[in-house]
């Protein structure tokens, strides 16, 4: 993975700018050598190299160089160090070196051995990666898309130079578009190495190559690798000789000499070139450099800032930092600095990237040096105290916890109000659609008395009424009982209902009058009922832990830092440093504390600070350097820790020294560590009098330093999967964890006083993929820019207001296989936590951000006052539904007529989202405003929370006008309220508090935030927030539902372990596993009951493992049937399912009943059914399954694969369950209703991918859709055209069933008019629905992502039509999608796809399409004769002929008649062969026919045909004859005992309509009538029961005229509906520029024609209606008879 660094700042419009700097540079400095004894070792290396390399050789490689130095001047860029770890040639140096006896070598030896080729390896991988990192400021509020104060492009075309402030240090920084160009960065390989490592250039000298002074300029050709290498003792053994040579006796010098030292230098942030030619491998000896050839020099360049002085300066260094300080290394390289196109020559050299940064860690070194007073001179602390000290002093989560608190005292465990500990039966208001009487039937058990007591009451009676009558049954006088102890509890489920409501308002009621079903209910006092979810006494006073009960939880991420595990690891680490400081053999006692520290920083997510890096060398340096010298190197070592230690210039023990400074480091990073990780902000210190500096007073720019990203995966340095970039360099490197280093200092041109109070810092960490590695998985997806591997942010202003400031650990999620879609975890276990340090700089005086006070002055004003034009134009503006698609322009205006909007009170979103600014200054007028502000509605409130809104004042006003929602409605909305906990700044909010009360008081609520709290623990960036939430829910839900709760979680765990299992078994082994896992499903039961997750009220004791099983589609979901506890309850069933996201199936399904909730409050009923479905984690949730129902494609396959071009299935099979009239009819009335509603529901929400195979029918004709997979318009493919290519599903077969036949009829009608009806009233709320949508944008859908989603809905909801354009629209829409051929193709398709042949159905499903249950032999008793006895015509739903049975059984006199069809006999045939493949069957007659197939000829020979074959089948075998599909087939139905019998003769004219006698007309037809604007519109609507002279079906149009008209200019038809007596137009003919007294005095005309094509249009009937008699100014909709009046 390429990992580049790309600075972008971001407020909120995602503008940016790109900023690139280097910080100050350290001092090279230079020494004098021994000019004889260097030249002498020189010409001996020379003479060497020669002798076993060869002239050609050395041509080749100055050849090489050559070319190099010519590439790099051509080229502005080249690939950073490529680096190896030699595992294999770093043994065979370590076996060389144990045989050799350093103690007897002489220096000449010595220096020989070094010189020999095979010192150190020679091979050289790949460098892999590049970082990149994307910093964004987003300060979370609305600044517009377009030009804004503050606002930036992606990129600045030229150069801007921006100068630092005062505070910082004084350079200058130039801004460019482009990469950071940040110089030499050290770089690592992926290979692990225990073996000595030693450094070395790609491809050319295998040298050790080590940077000393120099005054000749040098340009590598690649990058300076660099190693962190393990030192063996053996090469510690040739490192103490090398120290006593003369040369380093000389020349030699500490790393802290050079620690010590700073160059000062102007940094250039500019691309340079670099390019670096080979280093002499004797560099490491230091040797003249006046005696150097230039090739093996060292240039250090720097303009000294005062006056731009050229000098330069040579360092020496001690060796062992050549091979421990790798950090320590220079790189000199040309930096030409670019100002203004211009090329100036200044150069600059690298800092130190990993030298402790002392100003930024002052704090938590000063509180180090304060512990060490009190813990004596070692500074040691236990891990035990160190935890208790940290834990001590994160303020946030120590005030939430408090605020936590708070709340819970508000809501104590003995107020049976808010504390009632059992569910609520939910309530939903709504207009009592079957008028005041409307009656219900209840049944009430009570205890002692065997019968319940039944009686009827009104659907309006209040609950305690209801209690009342009940009570009238036990007690004889009322007034001795006392009401409010007594309780209706619905049988069957764990809640009771609301006694202070109606009995109608309640859902189960609803649902029980929906499904009419018995409604039962259960008498029973408070002291009775199951009270075992309440809190206690003792739960109030458990004190609040955030992380206690987080346990049992699933976490879907890596667990942070385990506090008993670091405290071993710390308690290891002194006693190991007490053994080294006792021990004579350091060498391994050291080696022990590195590998515990190592341990620690492990734990601690691979996190290894500088501090921590230099005190190991140190440490390793001190232990390993001459005896001799230890005193003295170790004083120059650790001068600064001896001098803050002790105080005194005395020597020390040098061991003890460096462990005192490794033992700090740690205990720093556990300190920042452990604050990183436990808040958003860090740990504020205790300040010691420290000056405070307002926020808005501070002109310095925000700037940050991104330093590093700790414990990075193998995989993104692997040489086979990825490759460098051109962008800035970055290096990674190793030394306990691979790490990506940018220490990159990034500046934003944005004044602190500029930022607003909830500023975040954003930072998105990205990846190149390598396209030309063969290894890559994704090597052949053309996958070109860069891809996010992970975000994470970080308020600048924390939670007491003060400015963050000091060295922040954040972490940020990612995948180790990064393709998967940022935000959320890709599989379980499969994210991985990487830590981002980023350094804030420590000034001497806090920065805090004091609110300022709104102004006092109130300022409102009329819209009446406007102008004509200003105010047409602002409603205009105030009438769009949502902020979605306005202009800068309108925005401008919105914000500069804001004091005229006071009366349009749902404006206020629109207002604040068109605010310039939200800087400091602008608030008091925006508080002002708001504070002004009549009262929102709680639905609209919901806007202000969403994330275009980040100002705590006003998301905190919005929370209080929330607060009317009833607990009821906010379950209904409560996935987006968790939602927009994300756009909380910080972790105690309004919005916080407020849905932890609200789940205090209401145990529905607890349970539904729980999983949904749960869900949202897998989203990446937010996921510790949200944990932090659900722990303080714990804290305080009470023991009793948190230990419910862990019960929930563990059975949903063991379904998902079944579930997983039958999945990945095949065949028939599936039924065995699935048997298996339910037993151990079973045992879970043998010890629990458990509420389930779909719905708390659902208790369940045990499995019913017979009637478990599983479907068969592609998810292998589970069927799951649990008996219910209630004893009085039905078996619960449930589909449980995995390998699916569920959220988006919520989702839609939530919108659906929200809009079915709105239908219902304005008194339409469309019977929707609404099934509950919950995700319980990553990839799996519950469905509640409908009972009675069967997919379309199992109803139309009955007739065959192509049953889905077939007209009568869906009546057919509601017919079969619905068998007499009266139950049709209603069955029917439900699928006209339900299907209305889906058809709205599914266009406006964009559900794409329908089939029959997730569309439904239940046996009482509610249909309903499920399997949301694909919405919002994202329609499934079939290569590369769209399946979906209808506006909704609406098929010819379901427009049987709304007909009553093949013919358009009134109800079809009445469908359009209730679809329509229904798409207003949801356009009427369609901000609702774009608020909802919109909260829902950060939660990961990939089907709901951007604004173009939302513009779906908008769009779809048509925002600024009228409501009769509206109606115009959809029914058109509905025109369309009854003619699409594609959806019936489509099903077609489905079928053939989900064709298995599977013999006769399962026991559970009917044996034939007709018969709703099976029948034997033994049930009805044997047939002694059967015969077709004659045949009957038929013309309900159409003319058919229908066969008629007679059937004489042993023991009866009077022989049974059925009716049959000729279909169902050959269904019957069919279905005989399957059962019978082996038998020869009777021929039956051929069902083709040539000509007509429904006359009386026809119908009389196949009697004959069909007499014959009943014949010779029950002359059969008696295995054939007596089987139970014969037996069912002859069974009586309830359409067989009709009161025709054989007798009745259906007449033709009990069905179609007499022709009328000559003349004569009929009928009425629907307008609407309405004036606006100038402008009559005449909407034609429906026309029904038209007649016409032959009997035969007319082709009607419309034709109207405003009379009087004598030019006929007035003339407006609408379209022709072809062969109906009942058209539907939905049709507007316009009349413009008419004023109100013109229409007055006209009349309109309106005709109906038919039109005909072979003679003269004739006349249907017409109507003339005077205008006068109209109230044109408003609308006018109605039913007008049709006479025979005279027609233009």
């Amino acid at each position: 993975m390429d990992i580049c660094s790309c600075g972008m700042a971001q407020i909120s419009s995602s503008n940016g700018f790109k900023q690139r700097s280097s910080p100050p540079l350290a001092t090279a400095r230079s020494k004098d050598v021994d000019k004889e004894e260097a030249l002498q070792m020189e010409a001996e290396a020379l003479a060497k190299m020669q002798k076993e390399r060869g002239v050609a050789g050395n041509k080749q490689t100055l050849h090489s160089l050559s070319s190099t130095s010519q590439k790099a001047q051509t080229h502005n860029k080249q690939d950073h160090d490529l680096m190896v770890f030699p595992e294999s040639d770093a043994k065979r140096m370590e076996d060389k070196l144990s045989t050799i006896d350093i103690e007897k070598l002489t220096h000449a030896e010595l220096e020989k051995l070094l010189l020999d080729d095979s010192f150190e390896c020679s091979k050289v991988p790949t460098l892999p990666v590049t970082p990149i990192l994307s910093p964004s400021v987003s300060s979370q509020f609305y600044l517009g898309p377009t030009g804004r104060r503050g606002q930036w492009t992606p990129g600045i075309p030229a150069p801007v130079t921006c100068t630092l402030p005062p505070i910082y240090p004084s350079a200058s920084f130039t801004k460019q578009t482009g990469v950071f160009q940040n110089g030499f960065h050290p770089s690592m390989s992926s290979c692990h190495s225990t073996e000595p490592i030693y450094l070395g250039l790609p491809r050319q000298s295998q040298y050790i190559s080590y940077p000393l002074a120099a005054t000749t300029p040098f340009h590598p050709r690649g990058s300076l690798p660099v190693y962190p290498p393990i030192i063996t003792p053996e090469m510690a053994k040739v490192f103490d000789k090398i120290a006593s040579t003369s040369e380093f006796l000389k020349n030699g010098k500490s790393s802290t000499d050079l620690e010590m030292t700073a160059i000062k230098s102007a940094v250039s942030n500019l691309p340079a070139s670099e390019s670096c030619r080979d280093i002499s491998k004797f560099d490491w000896l230091d040797l003249d450099p006046l005696s150097k050839p230039k090739m093996d020099s060292v240039e250090t360049l720097y303009k000294a800032e005062d006056d731009g002085e050229m000098t330069s300066s040579m360092t020496a260094e001690d060796p062992w930092d050549a091979v421990l300080l790798e950090e320590k290394l220079l790189v000199t390289c040309h930096l030409e600095r670019k100002v203004n196109g211009k090329s100036s020559g200044a150069t600059v050299t690298r800092s130190q990237s990993l030298n402790i940064r002392t100003t930024q860690l002052a704090k938590l070194q000063g509180q180090t040096a304060e512990l060490q007073k009190d813990h004596g001179t070692t500074g040691m602390l236990t891990g035990s105290t160190l935890f208790q000290e940290i834990e001590g002093q994160n303020q946030e989560l120590s005030a939430f916890s408090q605020a936590i608190l708070k709340l819970r005292t508000n809501f104590p465990y003995d107020n049976q109000q808010t504390n009632p500990g059992f569910v609520l039966s939910p309530i939903m208001l709504q207009r009592n659609i079957s008028g005041e009487s409307a009656s219900i039937k209840v049944s009430i058990e009570i205890k002692g008395f065997q019968q319940p007591v039944t009686f009827t009451c009104d659907v309006s009676s209040p609950v305690e009424l209801i209690i009342m009558q009940a009570l009238c049954w036990v007690h004889d006088d009322l007034n001795e009982v006392d009401i409010g102890s007594y309780i209706l509890k619905v049988c069957g489920q764990e809640e009771v209902l609301q006694n202070k409501h109606c009995v109608g308002s309640h859902e189960y009621i609803q649902n029980c009058r929906k499904w009419d079903t018995e409604i039962k209910l259960q008498l029973l006092t408070h002291s009775v009922v199951c009270r075992d979810l309440a809190r206690t006494e003792e739960d109030d006073r458990t004190p609040i832990h955030l992380t206690k009960h987080l346990y049992k939880v699933e976490k879907p991420f890596r667990d942070v830092v385990i506090r008993s595990s670091i405290e071993e690891l710390f308690d290891a680490y002194h006693k190991q440093i007490d053994i080294a400081l006792k021990n004579e053999n350091q060498h391994k006692a050291i080696e022990h504390v590195i590998k515990t520290v190592r341990k620690i920083c492990f734990a601690l997510d691979g996190v290894e600070t500088p501090a921590i890096t230099q005190s190991v060398k140190k440490l390793r340096r001190a232990v390993n350097l001459p005896r001799t010298k230890n005193i003295e190197v170790s004083l120059k070592c650790g001068e600064d820790s001896s001098k803050s230690s002790s105080g005194s210039l005395q020597p020390e023990n040098p061991l003890k020294v460096s462990i005192d400074q490794l033992t700090r480091a740690v205990e720093d990073l556990m300190r920042l560590h452990m604050n990183s990780c436990s808040s958003s902000s860090a740990v504020i210190s205790p300040k010691n009098s420290r000056d405070a500096k307002e926020a808005w007073t501070a002109t310095e720019h925000l700037q940050f330093t991104v330093f590093a990203a700790h414990g990075i995966f193998p995989a993104w340095v692997s040489k086979d999967l990825f490759k460098p970039v051109q962008s800035k360099k970055v290096g990674t490197y190793k030394s306990f964890f691979y790490l990506i280093k940018w220490d990159e200092l990034i500046i934003f041109p944005i004044q602190i006083s500029q930022l607003p109070l909830e500023s975040v810092l954003c930072l998105t960490l990205f990846g190149i993929l390598n396209q030309s590695s063969g290894s890559s998985p994704d090597s052949n997806k053309q996958r070109k820019g860069p891809e996010i591997l992970g975000q994470v942010s970080l308020p600048l202003f924390d939670f007491r207001r003060f400015l963050t400031c000091g060295t922040k650990l954040l972490q940020l999620w990612t995948s180790s296989h990064p393709s998967h879609a940022p935000g959320m975890a890709s599989k379980r276990g499969n994210m991985e936590r990487i830590v981002l340090q980023v350094d804030f700089p420590s000034l001497a005086f806090d920065i805090v951000y004091q609110i300022p006070q709104s102004p006092k002055t109130t300022v409102c004003h009329s819209i009446e006052t406007l102008e004509k034009t200003l105010k047409e134009r602002l409603l205009t503006i105030l009438s769009k539904d949502n902020t979605i698609g306005l202009s800068k322009e309108e925005k401008e205006f919105l914000w500069e007529k804001r004091h005229y909007c006071h009366s349009h009170v749902n404006s206020l979103p629109k207002i604040l989202a068109s605010a310039p600014h939200w800087d400091w200054a602008s608030l008091p007028e925006i508080y002002s405003l708001l504070q002004q502000w009549p009262p929102l509605s709680p639905l609209a409130a919901l806007e202000l929370l969403d994330s275009k809104f980040a100002d705590q004042e006003v998301r905190t006003t919005a929370v209080n006008w929330i607060e009317a929602l009833s607990d009821d409605e906010l379950t209904d909305f409560l996935p987006q309220f968790v939602q927009a906990l994300k756009y909380e700044t910080y972790l105690d909010s309004a919005l916080v508090r407020f849905i932890l009360a609200r789940a205090l008081g209401s145990i529905r609520i607890a349970h539904y935030l729980y999983w949904l709290l749960k869900d949202t623990l897998y989203d990446a960036k937010f996921g510790v927030r949200y944990e932090q939430i659900l722990g303080a829910f714990l804290s305080v839900c009470g023991k009793g539902l948190r230990e419910e709760l862990e019960k929930q979680t563990r059975l949903v765990q063991l379904f998902g372990m079944v579930a997983e299992k039958v999945k990945q078994t095949s065949g028939s082994a599936r039924q065995a596993v699935l048997q298996n896992g339910m037993e151990c499903v079973q045992s879970f039961f043998l010890k629990n009951k458990c509420r389930l997750p779909l719905n708390p009220s659902l208790v369940a004791k045990e499995l019913n493992i017979k009637a478990c099983s599983f479907f068969s589609s592609n998810a292998v979901p589970l069927k799951v049937a649990l008996i219910n506890a209630d004893p009085l309850g039905e078996e619960i069933n449930v589909m449980f399912k995995v390998g699916e996201d569920l959220r988006q199936d919520m989702l839609a399904l939530q919108m659906i009943k929200i809009m079915d909730k709105i239908w219902l409050q304005e008194g339409l009923d469309l019977r929707m059914v609404i099934f509950k479905c919950l995700s319980t984690g990553k990839d799996q949730g519950m469905v509640e399954l409908v009972p009675a129902s069967d997919t379309l494609r199992k109803i139309q396959v009955e007739y065959g694969v192509t049953g889905s071009f077939k007209d009568k299935p869906l009546a057919e099979w509601l017919r079969k369950y619905n068998p007499t009239e009266e139950e049709y009819e209603k069955a029917s009335e439900n699928f006209i209703y339900s299907c209305a509603g889906c058809c709205v529901a599914t266009y406006v929400l964009g559900i794409c991918d329908r089939h029959n195979d997730n569309i439904m029918l239940r046996n009482t004709g509610h249909m309903f859709h499920i399997d949301f997979g694909k919405f919002l318009g994202h329609a499934q493919m079939f290569g590369s055209f769209k399946r979906d290519r209808a506006p909704f599903v609406l098929t010819s077969d379901m427009a049987y069933v709304i007909n009553g036949g093949e013919k358009p009829t009134i109800r079809f009608q009445l469908f359009v008019d209730l679809c329509c009806q229904a798409y207003n009233l949801i356009r009427k709320h369609a901000n609702l629905f774009l608020n909802l949508l919109s909260l829902m944008l950060s939660s990961g859908l990939p089907e709901l992502s951007g604004v173009q989603d939302l513009k779906y809905v908008q769009d779809a909801l048509q925002p600024q039509t009228t409501d009769a354009e509206a109606t115009i629209f959809f029914t058109r829409l509905i025109e369309s999608s009854l003619g699409s051929v594609a959806t019936k193709f489509n099903f077609f398709i489905h079928n053939l796809a989900q064709l298995r042949f599977s013999g006769l159905p399962s026991n559970d499903e009917p044996i034939l399409s007709f018969s709703a249950k099976t029948y034997s032999l033994k049930q009805d008793g044997r047939i002694k004769q059967v015969s077709v006895f004659t045949y009957q015509k038929r013309y309900n739903p159409d003319k058919h002929y229908i066969y008629v049975v007679r059937i004489l059984r042993e023991g009866q006199v009077e022989p049974t008649f059925v009716f049959r069809t000729f279909d169902e006999f050959q269904e019957l045939h069919n279905k005989l062969g399957i059962l019978f493949p082996l038998w020869k069957l009777p021929g039956f007659p051929n069902k083709m026919v040539l000509g007509r197939t429904h006359i009386k000829d026809v119908a009389a020979k196949r009697k004959v045909e069909l007499n014959s074959y009943i014949q010779s089948l029950m002359n059969s075998s008696s295995e054939v004859a007596e089987c139970d599909l014969v037996y069912t087939f002859f069974h009586p139905l309830l359409r067989d005992d009709k009161v025709e019998g054989i007798d009745g003769i259906a007449r033709a004219t009990d069905a179609n309509p007499s022709s009328p006698t000559s003349g004569k007309v009929g009928g009425e037809v629907k307008l609407s009538i309405s004036y606006r604007n100038s402008t009559l519109f005449i909407m034609v609507m429906h026309i029904k029961d038209l007649v016409t002279e032959d009997g035969a079906d007319p082709n009607p149009y419309v034709k109207t005229y405003l009379l009087p008209d004598t030019h006929k200019t007035s003339k407006r038809k609408t379209k022709i509906s072809r062969k109906t007596r009942n058209p539907t137009f939905n049709e507007m003919l316009v009349y413009s520029g008419y004023s109100m007294e013109t229409l007055k005095q006209r009349e309109l005309q309106l005709s109906v024609l038919s039109a005909e094509s072979l003679r003269e249009n004739f006349f249907l009937g017409g109507i003339t209606l005077s205008l006068k008699d109209f109230n044109l100014s408003k609308e006018t909709v109605n039913w007008y008879q049709l006479t025979a009046v005279p027609y233009l």
